[in-house]
Order: structure tokens, then sequence, then C-alpha cells
């Protein structure tokens, strides 16, 4: 990756206040701020956001009217987006969405426990949902009244789709057949667990799950042969004495695969691992503060010199400068105001 000296973000808000959809930022790495904040797209409650790996289109969860579904962006030289398509249905819009431009588009939505797999058009625009998975169940935690679809995305092999269950405390794999969604594996995770996110160590044989209801990180080993999963670890992302509610969030690795970063709302911190290079489980590290109330997500940016964090509540980006060598996070700017913010993206470079 070259080095730049700007980069282009964007984020994902809720509309329910005074947001208008997605918005766009420019982290200067130079100067070390966020500038340039603004509105991108005006879309109903953009929460999650993806970009392909050329930069040429982004995805975006979306509302419209008693519709729910994805819509399709293409993204000019300047960072601008231009509304492609987008895909709807009755009922509510997904929570997560992510793209393999050699597969297509998939969905989580946590309200009817679905996993939905849509083919793109040569020009990026999104087809109607070829494959929608139904989850059924139910857990011990009183948020668990039914299946709660949190995340989908694709294995880094390609060969398999994972997808994280909040509501029935489960991590499912797929395969596409065609353009079908068929089941292979389930592993069960711990009851009132309710595991949210995932992302793959960069070796590929090893996923780190963020739990929502019991704060951990789950430590699985991937078997690239059949897709399944076997957990290894669970990492507290809490203090021992912190017993006030909290809610895991977001997850995300640093491209060396050395060290974790875990979103803790009500706590409002990330927490910060090692890896270890042999076992691949986690050795905490800290707490930092996100400066605010609720943080829905963060990301570290292209050069990995940084972090940006949302503070959904507060209604403010975060900004830390990282050390590679310890993985340990500096504040440097918490004054970014956001209207609802939930998903931060770059593009690549």
């Amino acid at each position: 990756m070259k080095e730049a000296k700007q980069y282009r973000g964007y984020i994902g808000t809720y509309t329910k206040g005074d947001s208008e959809g997605i918005y766009s930022f420019i982290l200067d790495a130079e100067e070390g701020i966020i500038k340039n904040v603004s509105v991108a797209a005006t879309l109903d409650n953009p929460t999650y956001l993806t970009v392909t790996d050329s930069n040429k289109q982004l995805y975006a969860v979306a509302k419209e009217g008693d519709e729910g579904g994805v819509a399709a962006y293409s993204i000019g030289d300047n960072g601008e987006l231009s509304k492609l398509n987008s895909t709807a249905e009755a009922g509510s819009p997904p929570c997560h969405v992510s793209v393999n431009t050699d597969y297509g588009v998939l969905s989580a939505n946590y309200h009817k426990g679905t996993i939905d797999f849509y083919e793109l058009n040569p020009d990026g625009s999104i087809q109607p949902a070829a494959s929608i998975a139904k989850h059924e169940g139910s857990g011990p935690d009183p948020r668990q009244e039914k299946a709660h679809s949190h995340y989908a995305g694709f294995t880094p092999d390609g060969k398999y789709v994972v997808a994280v269950e909040l509501g029935i405390d489960q991590v499912i794999t797929y395969k596409l057949q065609g353009n079908q969604l068929i089941k292979v594996s389930q592993l069960d995770t711990r009851p009132g667990s309710g595991p949210r996110h995932l992302a793959f160590h960069p070796n590929k044989e090893y996923a780190y799950v963020m739990t929502e209801f019991s704060s951990e990180v789950l430590v699985l080993k991937y078997n690239q042969e059949d897709g399944s999963f076997t957990q290894q670890q669970a990492a507290s992302t809490l203090p021992a004495e912190f017993t006030e509610n909290n809610q895991g969030s977001a997850i995300h690795l640093s491209s060396d695969g050395k060290f974790v970063y875990a979103g803790n709302r009500g706590h409002n911190s990330i927490a910060v691992f090692s890896v270890d290079p042999q076992t691949f489980e986690l050795t905490f590290i800290e707490h930092v503060s996100t400066e605010g109330d609720w943080p829905r997500d963060f990301i570290l940016d292209p050069s990995e010199k940084f972090v940006v964090a949302s503070n959904q509540e507060s209604s403010n980006l975060v900004l830390y400068s990282r050390d590679s060598e310890t993985g340990k996070l500096t504040l440097l700017q918490s004054d970014i105001t956001v209207p609802d913010p939930v998903c931060v993206k770059f593009l690549n470079y």
C-alpha cells in the first residue's frame, strides 16, 4: 500500500434525528485531523456500508418507506456518490452488508433473521435477492426471542459464506451452489452470549467473533476444507469490576495480524488485545475511552497509523493515532460532529 497524505472515509448513520444519510470525510494523515465532513448521499437509515476493493462501488443498507434493502452507488474520482439502484422488500432493512465482486453482495437482517445474497450487474448495480436463508430458534436472553442475524460475509478463500446469529447463539456456514445459499456447518456459542460480528485473521485460518451480550471475543479456528469453526478461547472485553450494562459492538484486526480491537457500548471503550503468533489466542493490553457514548463502530485507516471510532448516542467521531509496535491508541481528536453515526469505512489505498 502506498502512503497517501489524505484518506477519504464514509459514515453510515441513523436518520431518526438530524442525519441526512451517508456522510463523507477526509483524514489528513499529515496533520492528524479529520476534516471536510459533508453529506455524500441522502438516504434513510444507511446504518452499514461497504466499499468494493476497486473503490468503484459503495453498498449501503437502506430504508425505503415500509421496505428495506440495499442501495448501490458508484464512487466518482473525487469520492462523490451516484446512486445506481436499490433493491427493497417489505419489512425492516438489514443491519449489515458486505461485498465480494467475484460473487456478489450479502446482507444480514436483524429483524427478519435472514441472510440475503444478491448478484451484481456489470456496472455494479444490484439484482433482486437470488437466495434468502432464514434462521429459526431463540436463546435464553430476553433479547433472543427469535433469530437476529447480525453479520454475513465471505470467507477469505471465497469458498463459503459466514453468518453470525445473535438471536440463536450460532455461527453458521453456507456455500453458494449456483446462486443459492446451502447450509454446511454451524458452531454453537455459549447460550446467551449473543455473537454479533466476525473478523478473519490475515492468515485465513482463524477468525474472531465479538459477542454483544457477554462482551467477549471468541477465538475460532477455521477449517478451510469444510467451512466449519471450532472455538479455542473466549476473552472478556471488560474490566472485572465493571458491572453496568454493556453491549459489544465492532471488531477489527490490524493487517499484520498482531492486534485485535473490540468495541464496548456502555463501558464506552475500545479493548486492545495482542495475538499470540503461535496459538492466535488473545492477551489484553488496554482499554481506551471513546470520548463519547455508545461506540457503534470503529476502523483502522488504510495506513493503520490511525483509528476512527463513531459514538452513536453522542454524535461524534473520535480520532486516535495507533502505535504499530504496541497496538496502543492515543487520542488526537474527539470533537468531530456527525449525527447518529454507526458505521465507518475508508476507500482502499
